[in-house]
């Protein structure tokens, strides 16, 4: 029976990026749970615990503060890329997919907010 081969979520995901089946409503919430995103300060402190086998702290917080901040402005760089390029084909610029901390973080209370003075 080589129909069941795999998991329900990969045939799921199959079958509906070739339109062979409408999407669930529960593959959403899946591929959320599969899908995370650490925030930037654990994926700083688990490459600060890589490189700390034999050197000093210090050391090790200046190497991983130097890749971070590289990191960050090779995306930076890349996003400017993209909305040169939108400019040039005369469309509008995506949204930025690497916001900052505190504009993810003002998105995230936004509704709240709304609700508080209109409901």
């Amino acid at each position: 029976m080589s129909f069941m081969k795999g998991d329900l979520l990969n045939r799921t995901r199959r079958l509906v990026k070739g339109l062979a089946k409408a999407e669930p409503v529960w593959l959403k919430a899946m591929e959320q749970i599969f899908g995370f995103n650490p925030p930037p300060a654990r994926d700083f402190g688990w490459r600060v615990l890589e490189l700390k086998a034999g050197v000093s702290e210090e050391e090790v917080m200046a190497v991983a503060d130097m890749e971070y901040q590289a990191e960050k402005k090779g995306k930076k760089k890349a996003y400017s890329r993209l909305k040169k390029i939108a400019r040039l084909q005369g469309r509008k610029p995506p949204p930025n997919p690497y916001p900052s901390a505190i504009m993810e973080i003002q998105a995230e209370e936004r509704p709240f907010g709304c609700d508080r003075f209109y409901n």
